[in-house]
């Protein structure tokens, strides 16, 4: 097994911009950092386990995994709009921002976010699983790889932090964009692009 490759891969697809790194960032420019943490622990937790359900029910879950992404496709492009739309009146309704940014918000939606699933449901047949069977080398494998999305979605909080004067001075440009980010993902996750082609 390449560790370096595995670790890398592991990275850029943690990091890379998807609905939860997307409302992180929302979170740091229309509320604060301290609720963007709040986000971060509980979508951290939510990814946690989810690796660690992987580990232990992929042999099962494999035969159903037709079955599970039709679910997670459909539940987690409702979700990912109405974050998108939360985040789009996010200055219009202040209400909503405690919806947005919170430890439960993300806890709850790693659970229903197709990027996630797809990715812990893969990861270990696809990379670990040809090299390390032992339950506890896999658990193993599920820590680090928290840990490295842990790191992912922190990064996030930085990245909002350090350009929060920029995005708060474009507020509702910023926020039209982000919506627009969040559909795009609904777009992709949904699988409607299949039916277009």
């Amino acid at each position: 097994m390449d560790i370096l490759f595995f670790l890398s891969y592991c990275m850029l697809i943690t990091i890379a911009p998807g609905p939860a790194n997307i409302v992180i960032l929302s979170t740091v420019q229309n509320d604060s950092v301290k609720k963007a943490i709040e986000f971060c622990y509980g979508a951290t937790l939510a990814f946690g386990i989810i690796l660690v359900l992987s580990v232990i029910s992929n042999s099962i879950l494999t035969k159903y995994i037709p079955n599970i992404l039709i679910f997670m496709q459909i539940i987690g492009t409702i979700y990912i709009l109405y974050l998108a739309y939360l985040i789009f009146n996010m200055d219009l309704a202040n209400t909503n921002k405690k919806e947005v940014g919170s430890f439960k918000t993300g806890f709850l939606m790693q659970f229903i976010n197709p990027k996630v699933v797809i990715f812990c449901l893969t990861i270990f047949p696809s990379f670990i699983m040809p090299y390390y069977s032992s339950i506890y080398e896999l658990l193993v494998f599920a820590f680090v790889i928290t840990i490295i999305g842990a790191i992912a979605f922190f990064s996030w909080i930085i990245f909002g932090k350090l350009l929060k004067s920029f995005l708060q001075r474009y507020k509702k440009s910023t926020n039209i964009v982000l919506s627009l980010f969040l559909v795009y993902c609904a777009y992709m996750i949904s699988g409607i692009e299949k039916f277009l082609y």
